[in-house]
């Protein structure tokens, strides 16, 4: 799992300069002087009148109108006075949030649903990542047609990659580096390939997550042992690496949308992000109005900043944002004490055995000389002399999960328990450790230290035992799983939904051991990680496999059709659970519920958006005309006799917000449902955890459509009396003709007048 941040990106031109820093300057293109007959000439007129040695990284024309370069704070100021430029922000950095899933989603079923001609290979799905290994089997094209015929993408070498690598399946393959090098200084060629191929893997993973060809008898050392594929098999592959060992910077980001939008991809993926600001200063965000604006999904991740409130990414109302669940496998390894308790754990290991015999066991802080890491089992902390021969318990956190098992051998352990913390909880997430090692809960960890410290002689045993399925209850939510409320836009409720991102296998990078640390020489062809880096590509594939099917769907009717399929409940009708806290999950964690691709190819009903409706959107979140033609790239002026409402946008779910104190106690929702399946009647029923706080009704009650028909309805939220404790409160609306159940998931949330 790789935490999401968000850093400025700075960077000293020569010593004794003064500092320069990456911008993105945004511009108004219509705004160009008649002198220019392009705007490009109009951009090096502007910034050589600001800073006659600065140079152009980047022209964009497509995800926004502008171009990217390095300025001093000075220069940047200056050249945002200047008549048609709109606004001119640093740049800031991204970073990553990082088989038996298809079985899991029912995907084998689909495959009978659909005719070969949806089957076809039309759709295409750009990535935007570390690149590809293209040697992977995954990205195998037998069986594949033509290109299609619109395709405008290109195959780019560099360093160990030619045009030879792509195929009919990997159709492009980009690099973006101009902005990662001015703030980083030259790419390291001994660690990373100036080209397309992936040297993390984590590229490799995302995209044969969603698309990957089919692949028999894959698995991580003979765990999840099976046939790895992807959401939608005969998806065509379009790779933009723009992560490399220092991260994502977004004038990269920026490059590499405004060419996936030109290449004419169907679906974007992101599995990258940074901490949620105005829409009107996140790149990310308007990069993904102009490819929405084209019929693009944009598939995001949700950030793996959990289980803390107000910790998405990713947030727009017009990118599907994904929160991350487990499947029903797990991967058991069990610690046996000497006193005869036993606990569950979790590992990826494969090697040598450990003794028959348990051996004796210590923990990590009374066996350094680090007070303060020595618990952590950090870097060159353990003491030799007292862990030699020994089990050593190490407490998660600081330092990588899997780098705490080399410390450990390095100081001469045989094997490790690693604890969660407080942070962690009951959530496992297995690993490749280097030495027998597994993964145990915070309650198993401090019981196995009590016995550690209670008893004279402590033992213990780890207890492999492989593969296991049917595990129960799944899905849960993933502790790390970023969650709402939306901090921008309370009135939007995030994430859209959750889908597996928890021990995931796919493909990998043979550049790459599969822990991902530097000294680890151990080389394979798929692998087993987790994050909302994971859960993202599921729902892109699955995009995709809508779009394949419904090939005149806009990109609002496919996230529709996946969010109010989502299911909330396991079959024996309890409700989800969210691992961080081992209850009930709510929709800040699971949005509209864990996505059903079966059922979402034929929804009944979907909730559609035009342009014009998130333009009337950002009108009621009282943006200026500047910062709206900052993120819609053209003149747009919000109409001052009409009343704009956050509540009227036509999502596929409710977020009710009540302000304390001086705000109304009654909220209004309006919505409108188009058919996209058989003439029929539906029938609403509305369900809330505090019915003594607020009141739902809907009108009307019931809705009769024809073919293709719209039809609106309003819902009206009224508090009753005092609010919850929490000051929270959620419940679901659906619609049902009997066959088909159209459900959105209901926030409502208390604000004091202050906030």
């Amino acid at each position: 799992m790789l935490q999401v941040l968000c850093n400025e990106s700075l960077a000293l031109t020569e010593k004794g300069e003064e500092q320069r820093s990456t911008y993105i300057v945004h511009v108004a293109k219509s705004e160009m002087p008649e002198t220019f007959k392009h705007h490009s000439a109009w951009y090096e007129s502007s910034l050589r009148s600001v800073s006659p040695s600065a140079a152009i990284l980047y022209i964009y024309d497509t995800a926004i109108h502008g171009f990217s370069t390095r300025l001093t704070p000075e220069e940047a100021r200056s050249l945002q006075s200047l008549k048609g430029i709109l606004a001119v922000l640093l740049e800031r950095r991204y970073e990553l949030h990082t088989t038996r899933s298809p079985e899991f989603l029912g995907i084998d079923k689909i495959v009978d649903l659909l005719p070969e001609s949806k089957l076809n290979g039309e759709v295409i799905i750009g990535f935007l990542d570390t690149g590809v290994w293209p040697e992977s089997k995954s990205f195998d094209d037998t069986g594949f047609g033509p290109i299609p015929g619109g395709w405008k993408g290109q195959c780019e070498t560099g360093t160990n990659f030619t045009t030879s690598n792509c195929n009919k399946k990997l159709i492009g393959a980009r690099y973006f580096l101009k902005g990662y090098e001015a703030a980083m200084g030259p790419i390291n060629e001994t660690l990373e390939c100036k080209s397309p191929r992936d040297d993390d893997g984590h590229g490799t993973h995302t995209s044969t997550t969603a698309a990957g060809s089919a692949v028999k008898d894959a698995s991580l050392f003979g765990y999840a042992s099976g046939t790895a594929r992807g959401m939608l098999i005969h998806a065509r592959i379009a790779a933009y690496k723009v992560c490399w060992l220092g991260g994502c910077f977004n004038s990269d980001v920026l490059a590499a949308m405004d060419k996936a939008i030109d290449d004419k991809v169907d679906v974007l993926s992101l599995s990258l992000g940074g901490e949620s600001t105005d829409y009107y200063q996140d790149s990310l965000a308007i990069g993904a109005f102009a490819a929405m604006e084209k019929g693009i999904l944009i598939s995001c991740s949700a950030g793996n900043s959990g289980p803390m409130p107000s910790s998405l990414a990713n947030v727009a109302p017009w990118i599907t944002t994904v929160g991350a669940g487990t499947l029903d496998r797990d991967f058991p390894a069990y610690v046996s004490l000497g006193n005869g308790k036993n606990y569950s754990g979790v590992s990826l290991y494969r090697g040598s055995a450990l003794p028959d015999s348990p051996l004796p066991v210590v923990y990590a802080g009374n066996v350094s000389d680090d007070p303060d890491g020595g618990n952590l089992c950090l870097v060159d902390t353990l003491t030799p002399d007292k862990v030699a021969g020994k089990i050593v318990l190490c407490d998660r956190g600081q330092n990588a999960r899997v780098e705490k098992g080399f410390v450990v051998k390095k100081a001469g352990g045989l094997g490790m328990v690693l604890a969660n913390s407080e942070d962690n909880g009951e959530e496992l997430v297995a690993d490749a450790h280097p030495l027998p090692a597994t993964a145990v809960g915070e309650k198993a960890g401090d019981a196995i230290k009590t016995y550690i410290w209670s008893d004279k002689n402590p033992t213990v045993k780890i207890i492999f035992e492989g593969t296991k399925l049917g595990i129960q209850p799944s899905p849960v939510v993933a502790a790390f799983s970023s969650r709402g409320p939306n901090d921008i836009t309370p009135e939007i409720l995030k994430p859209d939904l959750i889908a597996p991102g928890v021990n995931i296998l796919a493909g990998w990078s043979k550049s790459a051991a599969p822990t991902g640390l530097a000294f680890d020489d151990r080389r394979v062809d798929f692998n087993i990680i987790s994050g909302t880096s994971m859960s993202c590509p599921h729902v892109s594939g699955l995009a995709a496999l809508i779009k394949a099917a419904h090939s005149d769907w806009s990109p609002a009717m496919i996230r529709s059709a996946l969010m109010t399929t989502a299911y909330t409940t396991y079959k024996n009708g309890d409700r989800l659970i969210d691992s961080g806290t081992g209850k009930p999950s709510t929709p800040f964690d699971h949005g509209a519920g864990h996505v059903d691709p079966v059922a979402a190819l034929n929804p009944g009903l979907v909730y559609d958006l035009a342009v014009d409706d998130y333009l009337a959107f950002l009108c009621a979140s009282n943006y200026t005309d500047e910062q709206i033609k900052i993120v819609a790239r053209r003149n747009f002026q919000c109409d001052a006799t009409k009343q704009y409402s956050l509540n009227n946008l036509n999502y596929p779910s409710f977020a009710v917000v009540f302000v304390l104190g001086g705000g109304t106690n009654v909220v209004k929702h309006t919505r409108t449902l188009m058919n996209v399946g058989a003439a029929g009647t539906y029938n609403v029923s509305v369900t809330s955890s505090d019915v003594s706080s607020v009141k739902i009704s809907v009108e009307p009650q019931v809705l009769s459509f024809k073919e293709n028909e719209k039809k609106s309805y309003t819902v009206t939220f009224t508090a009753l009396g005092s609010p919850p404790k929490s000051r929270n409160a959620f419940g679901r609306l659906a619609w049902s003709d009997g066959k088909s159940n159209v459900a959105s998931p209901i926030s409502i949330t208390w604000f004091s007048e202050a906030s």
